[in-house]
């Protein structure tokens, strides 16, 4: 492969949506280095941006219990079946989560954690956060990335009452969990959130002495 062309060749880059301080969407024609080391044809693509995020899964290994969040969330509810929608086939839309949040500026990632451990589930961690990974929840179409924490904590560390910020229209409740029956519940299609399916698999790995 030749080095003498640039990896990424941006030919044009365009604004066509903001949606506040929520999110951008960018289109851009660009060329980008092939295997065989050519430049590609001109090609379109779209990028939604909205930052990073940050998730935490809490875990109790006293009771060997993991700490979760259920919420609404509309776009699952938004992709159901009309006929879904209509009935108790609604309550597919209250996943069952980590906890997590979206990194504004000015904050660390670090900041938005504890902060959003006490807000959604009313917990502060013993020692520091354990990194487990940082991805890229849809890398086709969204530049966010999700940098993944395992916190510990213990029976007597719940400083708040969690739930979320009724003013930010935020309603989470609080599920305490056997890392077992969590781990049965993403085989059986009851926890389906994919940061929250890496987190509990990275955290039975562990346990399981299979990482470092």
């Amino acid at each position: 492969m030749t080095h003498q062309s640039p990896w990424v060749e941006i030919l044009n880059l365009v604004e066509d949506y903001a949606f506040g301080k929520l999110f951008r969407v960018f289109r851009a024609q660009l060329r980008y280095r092939r295997f065989d080391g050519a430049m590609s044809a001109a090609v379109t693509r779209i990028c939604f941006e909205r930052g990073d995020s940050v998730g935490v899964l809490l875990y109790n290994p006293q009771d060997d219990a993991v700490i979760l969040v259920r919420q609404f969330r509309f776009p699952v509810y938004a992709g159901l079946d009309p006929v879904a929608r209509g009935g108790d086939g609604a309550r597919q839309a209250w996943l069952l989560e980590i906890v997590a949040g979206v990194q504004d500026a000015g904050q660390t990632i670090q900041d938005v954690a504890h902060k959003e451990l006490l807000e959604e589930a009313g917990y502060r961690v013993t020692g520091e956060l354990q990194p487990i990974a940082t991805i890229y929840p849809s890398p086709g179409d969204s530049s966010e990335r999700i940098h993944l924490f395992l916190g510990q904590v213990d029976r007597g560390q719940r400083a708040a009452a969690g739930g979320g910020v009724i003013a930010e229209g935020e309603d989470t409740q609080v599920v305490v969990l056997p890392l077992r029956q969590a781990l049965e519940m993403i085989a059986h299609d009851e926890i389906c959130d994919a940061k929250t399916i890496i987190a509990l698999q990275h955290l039975a790995l562990r346990n399981a002495g299979c990482l470092n």
